[in-house]
Parts: structure tokens; C-alpha cells; sequence
């Protein structure tokens, strides 16, 4: 198992694009909190990264995706992975191996986003004047969600053996999760369920941990629907 997890881990970064990947993802994070007029926190006044919270999980739908495509897609298409599946490693550990890689990915991209706290400390009026909290909060609900998506994006995977098909799978499934269903919820035709699609959506939760509160009930929430896609992908593969 840690054999596979290291192989996804350097099959990352033996090309340009797992670099380019991260660098794209960095760059345009930094151009919303720092540059663009309309999100600058600089122009906001304020020492606060809500720009920050709100839009790396909408980069998130494309950058996990990108990250995930190819983990099983490409190893049947290649014809790899009847040779995984017959190795003394079960599919279980197969799956999960490969769920770890990505979500080590992920939080190497999210790391760099601390410098931002840091800054923001810095830049306080007086120093250090920051929902200390209410960041931490988000930004664990940041990795938690980038690890849902990372569960999409593996289910995604599994379904096919085309990487740009998985790939926009796992924008569409994360999309849907994380803003789709509380759209739903602005339906009048949805209002007997509004509730219950409102308390399905990844928002609802991440909003909630963004106050700076780390409830059990979000946790749970979180680790259910990372255990429930990585349950139907381990099927998929039994299956197939």
C-alpha cells in the first residue's frame, strides 16, 4: 500500500503538469485575495480572507478533478491495472492508497495559503487583530472539503477509463455537492425537500465551520460522504 501511495505521489510530479497544476491553482488564488479589484483584501479594509474561503472551493471543482482523473481511469486504460487488481493488494487498500495520494496533493496546495494568515496578522490595525478562529475554522473546512472532492473525483475515476470524461465528472459531482443542491433549495418547486438538500450540501456545513466552530455534526457529515464514494468506487472495481 504505501508502495502505491508513493507511486501516485512521484507519477504527480514526474511531468510539467502536476506542477503546472499546483501553479495555476496558487497563482489564481493569490490574483483573487490580492490583485482583482473586486475581491482585493487590500481594497476591502479589513483583516479578513473571505475572499479566500469563498472561492478556493469553487477552483477546488476544477483543480481536485484535474488531480484525480487519471488514478484508475488511466490505469485501465493503459492496461495496468488487471496487474494492480492481481497483486496480493486488495482492492480496498488499492482504492485507499490511491485516496491518500490526492489528499496529500491537496493539502501541499493549501499549505501556502497560511503565508496569507500570516500576512493579514502582519498587516492589522493593531497587529495580529484577525478572527483567529474564524480562519482556522474555514480552513479546516477548506481541507476537509477538498477531501470530499477528492473522494468525487476517485468515484469519477473508477467510472471510466477516459481521463477527460472523468475529469468532467468530477467537476460536475463536486459542482453539484457543493452548490448544486442548495440551488435546488431556491426552487419553489423543491421546498418539501429544502431542508433536507439544504443539510446535504457541502456549503451548508462549510459555512458552519466557517464561524469558527467545529461541530461533531459537520464532522461526521464530512466523513461520511468521503467514506460513502470511496465504499461505491471500492464496489465499482470489485465489480469490474
Amino acid at each position: 500500500m504505501r508502495a502505491l501511495y508513493w507511486k501516485e505521489i512521484n507519477a504527480f510530479f514526474s511531468n510539467l503538469t502536476g506542477y503546472l497544476i499546483l501553479s495555476v491553482f496558487l497563482v489564481s488564488i493569490g490574483l483573487i485575495v490580492w490583485v482583482f479589484p473586486d475581491t482585493s483584501v487590500l481594497d476591502y479594509g479589513f483583516a479578513d480572507l473571505e475572499p479566500l474561503f469563498t472561492y478556493t472551493p469553487y477552483v477546488f471543482t476544477f483543480l481536485i478533478p484535474a488531480i484525480t482523473m487519471k488514478m484508475i481511469a488511466e490505469e485501465r486504460k493503459t492496461g495496468t491495472w488487471e496487474l494492480l487488481m492481481t497483486s496480493p493488494v486488495s482492492g480496498a487498500k488499492i482504492v485507499l492508497s490511491k485516496y491518500l495520494a490526492s489528499l496529500t496533493l491537496i493539502i501541499l496546495a493549501l499549505v501556502p495559503t497560511l503565508v496569507y494568515y500570516y500576512s493579514i496578522v502582519q498587516l492589522g490595525d493593531p497587529v495580529g487583530n484577525i478572527d483567529h478562529a474564524g480562519f482556522f475554522g474555514s480552513w479546516i473546512g477548506l481541507l476537509l472539503i477538498g477531501a470530499v472532492f477528492a473522494s468525487i473525483g476517485i468515484l469519477a475515476s473508477a467510472l471510466t477509463t477516459q481521463q477527460i470524461v472523468a475529469f468532467v465528472l468530477g467537476v460536475f459531482l463536486s459542482f453539484l455537492m457543493y452548490y448544486g443542491l442548495t440551488a435546488l433549495v431556491q426552487l419553489n418547486a423543491m421546498s418539501p425537500f429544502a431542508l433536507l438538500l439544504e443539510e446535504l450540501s457541502l456549503s451548508f456545513h462549510y459555512q458552519s465551520m466557517s464561524r469558527g466552530v467545529i461541530d461533531a455534526r459537520n464532522l461526521i457529515y464530512f466523513l461520511g460522504a468521503i467514506i460513502v464514494n470511496l465504499a461505491i468506487t471500492g464496489l465499482l472495481i470489485r465489480r469490474k
